[in-house]
């Protein structure tokens, strides 16, 4: 692949955005600005019906049956640019099974979310298609402090991502450790990641970097799960662990520290991704080299 290729096509002004809720509904007030928002940036949104309810259950957004059809129809038809998920919460893996995986591996439509996202981003990664964790209109836009989290996704859009790119910097962090690694970046959400062990949705996880973040679980949780990884044998098997934030909970780092070093692989901790802030955009599906002593990822 050339150095000046293009990963992640840039998303015009004019493109037309499908804006899904495959996951939980939005709270009161946080659907009216969305298509604002998008317009404000040049882009055409198209709000799918999931997005409007009712929700069958008060974590759903819709009944199954109608979120999976809006997955369906933002990667199916043509008049759609990329798909923007409305927020996270819970029900995607509900979908999973019913999801039509050869019309997700033929159309290279970018996927945006995160949180519970993280099980559709795999079908993605297994396609070996990119996908983009990134900051989420019902989740994140407008809220005081999110500003610059939203204005970097929209500068990613616009530019794209290019081979030799560098997607960011972490914050020093005394978990991280080693030297360089390169893989498939891969992962998300810690919960839902490992919600996927054992279902045929688990990317290949072997010279990978796993890119893991979460929010509101505790210290104790944040161990079953490293612990569940572990006896999987996948952490045996990644090239490099980069490690995002775990927010709205008591601070897991004691956690961190007693797994963390005990890894073979290259770990970098204190990535600007994940529920808090900062949450800038991070390529998922794409191959590329971490380097702990310049805390930096670099597309490949």
């Amino acid at each position: 692949m050339a150095e000046n290729e293009f990963l992640i096509p840039p998303l015009r002004p004019g493109a037309s955005i499908a804006v899904i809720a495959p996951a939980g509904p939005p709270k009161p007030g946080r659907l009216d600005p969305v298509e604002g928002w998008l317009r404000e940036r040049g882009y055409e949104p198209h709000l799918l019906p999931s997005c409007f309810g009712p929700p069958p259950l008060d974590f759903l957004a819709a009944p199954d049956i109608v979120r999976l059809a809006d997955v369906h129809m933002a990667f199916g038809d043509p008049q759609f640019d990329a798909v923007l998920a409305l927020r996270g919460g819970s029900g995607c893996i509900r979908l999973m099974d019913g999801i039509d995986l050869g019309l997700l591996a033929h159309t290279r439509k970018l996927l945006i979310g995160y949180s519970d996202l993280t099980v559709l981003h795999a079908l993605r990664t297994q396609a070996g298609i990119p996908s983009l964790h990134a900051p989420m209109p019902a989740s994140d836009w407008g809220l005081p402090g999110a500003e610059a989290d939203t204005g970097a996704l929209f500068e990613c859009l616009a530019r794209g991502w290019r081979v030799g790119d560098v997607v960011g910097q972490a914050v020093p962090h005394a978990l991280s450790h080693g030297g360089r690694a390169r893989g498939q970046l891969i992962g998300g959400n810690l919960a839902m990641f490992c919600a996927l062990l054992g279902t045929p949705y688990l990317p290949d996880v072997e010279g990978t970097l796993l890119f893991i973040e979460d929010i509101s679980e505790e210290p104790y949780r944040v161990d079953r799960m490293l612990s569940q990884l572990r006896l999987a044998g996948v952490l045996d098997r990644i090239a490099g662990l980069l490690v995002g934030s775990f927010s709205g909970a008591e601070s897991p780092d004691a956690v961190l520290a007693d797994h963390l070093p005990q890894l073979r692989c290259p770990v970098l901790a204190g990535w600007p991704s994940g529920h808090g802030q900062p949450n800038r955009p991070l390529p998922l599906g794409v191959r590329a080299e971490m380097d702990v002593a310049a805390a930096t990822l670099t597309l490949v």
